[in-house]
């Protein structure tokens, strides 16, 4: 306690230069805290977004069709397998649109009208493409929010008409803001949706074999079951060659985003543990200074008998506190600076707060670095022998 008392008056003397020698341990732990847990929120929020398209999903790659394409009708004779769920086959290009309001750039996808159930969407106003749209080769379409507003200046447009490379097609609905289907949370921005069918007939680019396409476990099944059927009608069509295709669920797609954000951790943890370091370079500096104007006090108290041990604890202390200080200073900036990004992207619905590892991992780095770097200038004050410190004259 005697050794934490003299620590603190010895930092209250010199606030301006024990602020400066903190600062590197303040930005340290900042950059730790904050880019951490700012990855931690981003990916809290992405993984609660595919976990709400639920787990009954999968999707299915084509790259390698071996002279036998799949069709849509080959499709609609696998949807009719009790072990196989909706299928929805898509394709996607990209347009100019013209709307009531503004023009710009946007994705479009041709679908069928499983896809509105298999991928969970809702409707704000008016309807999704009906089987009909694909049979019919309709001129119709489905905006979602964002395009809505932009092209057409709001979302109560149904029955206006908008422009897709200049192709009129009349709106039959659009969808709710909060679109969390996987296909708009990859694309983001403004998305189309239209049958199949006019998507092919628009696009010149696009062929009309189907190469991707998604599925839903059967009702009362599991994405297992689904899954291992799927693979087998592929396995068949495409020569027993696992190659030719890919099948991919949401776990794996949890799984890989998982490991894409833990390399992002440690990466930024590595870098916010170098200005750490670098802060304790300076807390090991400036002790040396301090062991050097102190240099007559260490004389003095060794010839009053106070022990090496007794030195050495003193200014170990006063490193371990000036780091401690510093980490104090650090996590607390780190919440403002938490509390402020919440607040400036709450429109996104993402929250940040402190991670309550990661706090403890930066308070335990400190104390390591004020035990680490206030050894060295400490065991030089306790080795001084007292003549010699009484007769320092610097």
């Amino acid at each position: 306690m005697m050794a934490l008392k003299m620590a603190l008056r010895s930092i209250s003397s010199n606030k301006l230069r024990a602020v400066l020698t903190m600062l590197g341990i303040i930005i340290g732990v900042m950059a730790l805290v904050v880019l951490v847990s700012l990855v931690n929120g981003a990916t809290t929020s992405v993984t609660d977004a595919v976990s709400g398209l639920g787990n009954s999903m999968m999707s299915v790659t084509v790259s390698d069709d071996k002279g036998s394409p799949i069709d849509p009708a080959l499709l609609n004779q696998w949807s009719e397998r009790t072990d196989v769920g909706l299928l929805a086959p898509y394709w996607t290009d990209s347009a100019t649109a013209h709307g009531r309001e503004e023009s710009g750039s946007v994705t479009l996808y041709g679908t069928t009208a499983a896809w509105y159930a298999l991928q969970g969407l809702q409707m704000e106003m008016g309807r999704w493409l009906k089987t009909a749209d694909i049979e019919n080769h309709s001129y119709v379409c489905v905006l979602n929010n964002a395009a809505a507003e932009e092209l057409m200046g709001y979302t109560d447009c149904i029955g206006q008409a908008v422009r897709l490379d200049g192709v009129e097609y009349t709106i039959v609905g659009v969808l709710y803001e909060e679109d969390g289907s996987l296909t708009s949370l990859s694309s983001g921005g403004m998305t189309v949706y239209l049958p199949y069918t006019s998507l092919l007939r628009l696009s010149d680019s696009l062929l009309g074999d189907v190469t991707r396409f998604y599925v839903s476990a059967p009702e009362g099944g599991t994405v297992d079951m689904a899954k291992t059927a799927i693979t087998e009608l592929l396995m068949e069509r495409f020569e027993e060659d696992e190659e030719a295709f890919s099948v991919s669920t949401q776990d794996v797609l949890e799984n890989a985003m998982s490991s894409i954000t833990s390399v992002l951790t440690i990466l930024l943890g590595g870098i916010a543990a170098i200005s750490l370091v670098v802060g304790g370079i300076g807390i090991m500096n400036i002790m040396l200074v301090t062991v050097t104007e102190r240099t007559r006090e260490i004389g003095i108290r060794k010839a009053i008998g106070a022990s090496r041990g007794t030195i050495l604890s003193q200014f170990l202390m006063e490193a371990v506190v000036l780091c401690m200080l510093g980490c104090a200073l650090g996590i607390f900036l780190s919440w403002a600076i938490l509390q402020t990004v919440t607040t400036v992207v709450s429109s996104l619905e993402i929250t940040f707060s402190l991670d309550g590892g990661v706090v403890l991992i930066a308070v335990l780095f400190c104390f390591v670095i004020g035990l680490v770097f206030g050894l060295y200038p400490a065991n030089k004050a306790a080795k001084m022998k007292p003549i010699d410190a009484l007769h320092y004259g610097g």
